[in-house]
């Protein structure tokens, strides 16, 4: 079984979850999901740990991870001054779904376990795979973009990235 740990983007541990109960934290806690979570999830959650300034909790995953992130995907955030090549894609499990206050689906809604009293947002976003740099480039601002507007419907002050040089 792979490691739910989360790394980098949250510190919240699945693996010593208790199913029954989810994540009592004062802050939000937002899961990006998409089929292979190597491009449109860590995307969002890259975007959505770094914009808020840590006021939000971060999940990603995927229904069928792949064995590594999207390398463009991992360009185009360090263009925005984000590091993600510590990331790894890790597989959707329903104790991070029971963790999250708010799932994001980008492609990957039917896979998703749906529970009560969360709230569920399916994004319409372009699969970055076998995209060129400009389409990656294109994918990253509006999925940026839909960050933003959910942090700023969440009330959490959208924080300024340092851009190395935004291309």
């Amino acid at each position: 079984m792979r490691s739910m740990n989360f790394a980098h983007h949250s510190d919240i541990d699945l693996d010593n979850l208790d199913p029954a109960q989810s994540v009592n934290t004062e802050r939000p806690t937002v899961l990006f999901a998409c089929i292979h979570n190597a491009g449109r999830s860590q995307l969002g959650a890259a975007y959505a740990h770094h914009l808020s300034g840590g006021s939000v909790e971060v999940l990603s995953a995927g229904s069928e991870p792949a064995k590594s992130i999207n390398t463009l995907v991992r360009d185009v955030l360090l263009e925005d001054g984000i590091d993600i090549s510590t990331e790894t894609p890790k597989l959707l499990v329903p104790e991070a779904v029971k963790a999250s206050d708010i799932v994001i689906t980008m492609g990957c809604g039917e896979t998703c376990p749906v529970y009560p009293g969360k709230r569920y947002e399916d994004w319409d976003v372009a699969d970055p795979a076998g995209q060129d740099l400009a389409t990656v480039r294109e994918i990253r601002d509006g999925v940026k973009q839909r960050v933003e507007e959910l942090l700023t419907s969440l009330d959490v002050p959208v924080q300024a990235l340092r851009q190395p040089g935004h291309k």
